[in-house]
């Protein structure tokens, strides 16, 4: 944890980063949640955190998240069965609803989702989307339909679309 949440809604929304690996997509994500009141972001397994494995500031995340990373709280989690099991369950008891942002068979439309008041959605990274490890511990499974012959959106342009649509209400 880094920096104190300086939220004033009445809800506690999380992220949950699934090993994304671009630093600028983590980065664009940060400043997207603190625009929106996210409590807190967990940077998952080999997602880029604001500060490197030496605790030195990141000048290439500060650059895309603009200060961001000082306003929201942050909290690297590793991402074995263990860890992942342990720090979902935990959520889970502490009354989370868990959803995932992933194309699925069993996924409803993003647009029909209304958070409970403790929520926490999951982003996956850019080339496997949210691994299956978390997609179980999943309350649900939200879907921005896609029109074009694109499989899917970069995953910073998909969760400010899902996160304005879903937190921003």
């Amino acid at each position: 944890m880094i920096a104190k949440s300086v939220s004033t809604k009445k809800h506690d929304i999380r992220l949950i980063l699934d090993n994304i690996r671009s630093v600028h997509n983590v980065g664009s994500i940060f400043r997207t949640a603190e625009t929106l009141g996210i409590s807190t972001i967990y940077c998952i397994g080999t997602t880029p955190a604001p500060f490197d494995r030496f605790g030195l500031k990141r000048k290439d995340f500060a650059k895309v998240s603009l200060g961001a990373e000082e306003m929201v709280r942050w909290e690297h989690v590793d991402d074995d069965s263990k860890s992942l099991k342990a720090f979902l369950a935990k959520l889970k008891k502490e009354g989370f609803q868990i959803i995932a942002v992933e194309q699925s068979e069993r996924a409803v439309d993003y647009r029909t989702v209304r958070l409970k008041d403790k929520a926490a959605i999951i982003l996956g990274n850019e080339v496997d989307g949210v691994g299956a490890n978390l997609l179980k511990f999943a309350d649900m499974i939200a879907e921005i339909p896609l029109h074009g012959r694109k499989e899917s959106l970069n995953v910073s342009v998909a969760a400010g679309v899902a996160l304005f649509r879903m937190v921003g209400r």
